[in-house]
């Protein structure tokens, strides 16, 4: 049986292990967090907690890490980097762009395979295991294991994954801007919020409505900060540029960073924004 090496037991991380653990496979997790990790073993009889990163996947013939953003991937890699074993799978699932999977390319030892396979979905569709995989480079040998997540779209050669993920999460999160501030001038012109909001989901931002007033489900205005910050260092996008300004100031919030981005559209639809000759 693979043993597989789970590193980051989040949001995502953690209902994404568990499908893993249904499935029997021999599995070890890491988290930054040990209580966290010990909670998690003490559900799953038979996971193994390991104390650091290397230890998780010193013998692991798939790893897979599921992390923050390209610091805490950075982080992680300096410790397992050289105790990866030749003929190991390294899938890399985090949304971190092409140019740190590109990075990690030069950082793997000769014999192991790296995949980067960052996810669509939140956390519900992580618990259910109905995620979109996009998984970049040679994934054929692990594909196996990716489908426990969700259904696998080869994207192409690797970070073309990381690439894609990059362009539909802003789309999502510019839609769910968008939404906040049409229901902010809804506000403004004194409509019912029930009315205005089933006039949007019947159009064509339904699916944008949807995630913008969603419940029990976890994506954060600071981790939609760091993707869309990852995108528009990458290219001009000039609406993009404003949506990150509205996710900045719901990050800033204390009681809105770390909430889903569904919080961050009271924020944006509550807070009065300055400029220059306007105000919005």
């Amino acid at each position: 049986m693979e043993k597989i090496a789970f590193l980051g037991l989040g949001h995502m991380g953690e209902p994404m292990a568990r499908q893993l653990w249904t499935a029997e496979h021999a599995l070890t997790v890491w988290n930054r967090s040990r209580a966290k990790a010990a909670a998690f073993a003490a559900e799953s009889a038979g996971v193994t907690v390991a104390a650091t990163p290397a230890e998780a996947v010193r013998d692991a013939d798939v790893v897979i890490t599921m992390l923050a953003g390209p610091d805490a991937v950075r982080e992680v890699a300096d410790a397992i980097v050289p105790v990866l074993r030749p003929g190991a799978y390294w899938v890399e699932m985090s949304t971190v762009g092409p140019e740190v999977v590109e990075e990690l390319a030069g950082r793997v030892p000769d014999g192991v395979i790296l995949v980067d396979a960052p996810v669509m979905g939140s956390t519900d569709k992580a618990a259910a295991g109905r995620l979109g995989i996009l998984a970049g480079g040679d994934a054929a040998g692990v594909e196996h294991v990716l489908a426990h997540f969700g259904p696998v779209t080869r994207t192409g050669a690797l970070g073309s994954g990381a690439a894609l993920k990059l362009v539909v999460n802003t789309a999502v999160i510019g839609g769910v801007a968008l939404v906040a501030e049409a229901m902010r001038l809804a506000d403004a012109l004194g409509l019912d919020e029930g009315t205005a909001r089933d006039a949007l989901a019947a159009g064509p931002l339904g699916g944008a409505v949807a995630r913008a007033f969603a419940a029990d489900v976890h994506f954060g205005s600071d981790l939609a900060v760091k993707d869309v910050s990852l995108a528009t260092g990458t290219t001009q996008l000039p609406a993009m540029e404003a949506v990150l300004t509205h996710f900045r100031a719901a990050a800033a919030d204390p009681d809105v960073g770390h909430e889903d981005i569904a919080r961050a559209v009271t924020h944006i639809r509550t807070t009065r924004t300055t400029r220059t000759g306007s105000d919005s």
